[in-house]
């Protein structure tokens, strides 16, 4: 799910830098400079080097169509499993209850 999320932040600031993303995110800066390695060299996001100065590099990070295309199927993949889990909750709750009545608690 971290694609997803790099990708939704991304969205909103194309000019995070990498620590900003990975304080934000929670995760290690080695796993969002891999991560956004990855969905650069697939094409999904579109990485502009902002400045020329070798000891100041910032870099804007852009979806690209394919990016928000991937977005998208990546959140409804999500949802679908997240929907099948309640689904499953629901149904063991049924079955709970079944055996074990709330009002002998």
């Amino acid at each position: 799910m971290i694609e997803y999320r790099i990708l939704k932040e991304l969205e909103h600031n194309p000019e995070s830098s990498q620590r900003t993303l990975a304080q934000k995110l929670d995760v290690s800066l080695g796993k969002i400079n891999y991560v956004l390695g990855g969905l650069a060299e697939k094409g999904i996001i579109k990485a502009q080097r902002l400045t020329t100065d070798p000891r100041n590099i910032r870099w804007s990070y852009l979806l690209t169509p394919m990016g928000i295309r991937e977005k998208v199927r990546i959140a409804k993949q999500y949802l679908d499993n997240r929907i099948k889990e309640f689904d499953e909750i629901q149904q063991e709750i049924i079955e709970l209850k079944k055996e074990v009545p709330l009002d002998t608690l």
